[in-house]
C-alpha cells in the first residue's frame, strides 16, 4: 500500500520524536535501523521512514537498491540472531517528489526485545542501550508484564491442549501468503515459540503455553477450563426485540471464532455490488473483517464481560471489555492505534485475518460511508463500542456504484442439549462446592468420568463456573451454578 504524499509530508513536517524516526538510506540499510526497531517495540511503537535524513530532507532510496534493502530488512528482523524475539513487520512503498521511500510501522510489543543481545529503549532523543542499567531493564519487564495479560504463562498447558490441525492450517496459510515465511519449516513447538505463544517466565523460569496461545489455538474444553468466561454472543434482533431472531453462542478459539463471526455476518447482512476502479469488491467484508478482528484482538480477556455483536434494524453494534487509553468517541483523523494484545494481533496478521494497526480502521471509515451512508462510531471506555450503519434487506440499496437486493434467511437458534448427567449435577450443587463435594453428592468415585461427563460439559455450556477462574488447578477451587444454570433448572421444574 502506498502512502499518499499529503500524509507523508505531514508526517515529515512533525520531525523526529518519541514515535517517529528518519533514516537516510541510499544504497544500503544503516546498521542503526535495527536498534530503532527494537526500541520502538520496547516502548510505545512508532513509524520508521527510510530515505529521509535527520533534518527532514528527502534524498530518497536508490531505485536499483530498493528491492535488496527491503529483502535485507525483512530477513534481519525475522532472524533471532539479530532480533530476539523475532518479529514480522509490513513495509509499504512511498514516494515523495519523485524520490523512493520505505514506510515501516512498528507496533508496541508485549515482549521485551533484544537487538544483537542488547536491550534498547526509546525517548524523545532517540534510542538508548539500557542493557547494563538493571533498574531500567527491571522497570521495562514490569511494565510489559502488568500491561499485557496475554503473556500470562500456564505451565500445566501443553501441545495436546491445542488444536494441532489448526496449527498446521495456520502454518500453511502464512506460508502461502509469504513464500519464505519462517513458520514454513518449523515444528509446532518452534512455531509457538516464534509467535510468542509459548514463553518462559523471566521471574521463575517456568515455561508453558500463554493466555494468547490457548485463546488463539486451544481446543474447546482446555480453553474453557482456562478462560471459563470466554464467549462472543452473535445476535440478530429485528423482529423479536425482547429476545432475538437468531443467535450464535461462540466459545471456541479465536481463529475459529473469527470464522463464525464472518459466517453470521454473511448470513444476515447484504453485500451490495461495489466497484473500486474497475474491480468489484465486497465492502461488507472489508468493513466487518475489521470489526470481527477488532472484537477479538482488542479485548481484555481477564475481564468476564461477554463480547457481543448485535445486528439490529439499520445498524450493527459491538461491545467488548477493554483497557482504555482514553474515553469517549474516537476521531479517526487524530486517533493513534494502541495494541491491546500485540501477540494476538501479530498472529492474526500472519494468517490474513487483520490489517496493520490503523490501516484497517481507515478502510472501515472509507467503506462505511458507501455501505450504510454514515461513518462508524467508535467509543472508547472500559467497554469499547462500535456502531456501524447498514443497509436493510428488501430495500433498494444505492451505495457508491451499484445496487443489489438481498433477502435474508433466518434459522432458529441451536442450543446444546443439557445431558441428564449435567442436570443431575445442577440439582446437587448448593452455593459453592469443591469437586470432591459435588462428586460425593452425586455418589461418584471416578474423577475422570466426573470431569469429562459432568464438570467440563457444565463449564463449556456456561451452566456452572469456577470461583477462581484464573487458577483452574487451585486447591481452593470451587464451583457454583450460573444464572444460565439456574434458568435451566427452572425450565425443567426441578
Amino acid at each position: 500500500m502506498n502512502m499518499d504524499q499529503h500524509r507523508l509530508q505531514s508526517l515529515i513536517a512533525k520531525g523526529e520524536g518519541l514515535s517517529l524516526e528518519f533514516k537516510a538510506c541510499c544504497d544500503q540499510l544503516p546498521k542503526s535501523v535495527y536498534g530503532t526497531v527494537c526500541a520502538f517495540l520496547n516502548r510505545h511503537g512508532g513509524t520508521l521512514l527510510l530515505g529521509v535524513a535527520d533534518d527532514g530532507s528527502v534524498p530518497g532510496i536508490n531505485p536499483d537498491a530498493l528491492v535488496q534493502i527491503r529483502k535485507d530488512f525483512v530477513t534481519a528482523i525475522n532472524n533471532p540472531q539479530k532480533l530476539t524475539p523475532p518479529t514480522y513487520l509490513s513495509i509499504d512503498d512511498a514516494e515523495l517528489d519523485g524520490k523512493k521511500l520505505l514506510h515501516i510501522f512498528v507496533p508496541e510489543s508485549s515482549q521485551v526485545h533484544r537487538c544483537n543481545g542488547r536491550i534498547f529503549d526509546r525517548n524523545e532523543d532517540g534510542d538508548f542501550d539500557i542493557t547494563d542499567n538493571t533498574a531500567q531493564v527491571a522497570a521495562l519487564y514490569q511494565r510489559k508484564q502488568t500491561t499485557y495479560s496475554e503473556n500470562r504463562i500456564f505451565p500445566h498447558l501443553g501441545l495436546d491442549d491445542l488444536d494441532r490441525d489448526l496449527i498446521a492450517k495456520c502454518r500453511k496459510v502464512a506460508s502461502l501468503r509469504w513464500e519464505n515465511h519462517p513458520w514454513k519449516d518449523m515444528d509446532d513447538l518452534e512455531l509457538l515459540k516464534s509467535a510468542q505463544l509459548y514463553q518462559t517466565s523471566s521471574e521463575n523460569g517456568e515455561s508453558g503455553i500463554t493466555l494468547a496461545g490457548i485463546l488463539l489455538l486451544g481446543r474447546q474444553l482446555p480453553l474453557l477450563n482456562t478462560v471459563p468466561h470466554h464467549r462472543t454472543d452473535l445476535i440478530l434482533r429485528k423482529v423479536n426485540l425482547d429476545r432475538y431472531d437468531d443467535r450464535d453462542f461462540v466459545d471456541v478459539n479465536l481463529v475459529e471464532s473469527y470464522e463464525r463471526i464472518m459466517a453470521f455476518i454473511h448470513k444476515h447482512l447484504p453485500d451490495p455490488f461495489y466497484l473500486e476502479g474497475t474491480t468489484s469488491i465486497s465492502i461488507r467484508d472489508a468493513i466487518f473483517r475489521e470489526v470481527a478482528s477488532n472484537l477479538l484482538i482488542h479485548r481484555e480477556y481477564t475481564n468476564a464481560f461477554p463480547a457481543k455483536l448485535i445486528i439490529e434494524y439499520g445498524q450493527v453494534r459491538t461491545e467488548n471489555s477493554s483497557r482504555p487509553h482514553g474515553f469517549g468517541r474516537l476521531d479517526p483523523e487524530t486517533f493513534t492505534p494502541f495494541p491491546k494484545n500485540p501477540v494476538i494481533a501479530k498472529f492474526f496478521r500472519q494468517i490474513g485475518r487483520a490489517d496493520e494497526l490503523g490501516s484497517g480502521m481507515r478502510k472501515m471509515m472509507k467503506y462505511s460511508r458507501a455501505y450504510g451512508g454514515a461513518e462508524p462510531e467508535l467509543i472508547e471506555g472500559d467497554v469499547f463500542r462500535i456502531v456501524i450503519k447498514v443497509p436493510e434487506f428488501g430495500e433498494k440499496m444505492e451505495p457508491a456504484t451499484g445496487t443489489q437486493q438481498v433477502t435474508p434467511e433466518v434459522t432458529p437458534e441451536v442450543t446444546p442439549e443439557v445431558t441428564p448427567e449435567v442436570t443431575r449435577m445442577l440439582r446437587v450443587i448448593t452455593g459453592e462446592m469443591t469437586r470432591g463435594e459435588i462428586m460425593s453428592a452425586l455418589e461418584l468415585k471416578d474423577e475422570k468420568h466426573f470431569r469429562e461427563r459432568y464438570q467440563q460439559i457444565g463449564i463449556a455450556q456456561g451452566l456452572i463456573e469456577m470461583t477462581i477462574p484464573d487458577k483452574p488447578n487451585s486447591r481452593h477451587q470451587k464451583y457454583r451454578i450460573t444464572a444460565k444454570g439456574k434458568a435451566t433448572l427452572e425450565k425443567r421444574h426441578v
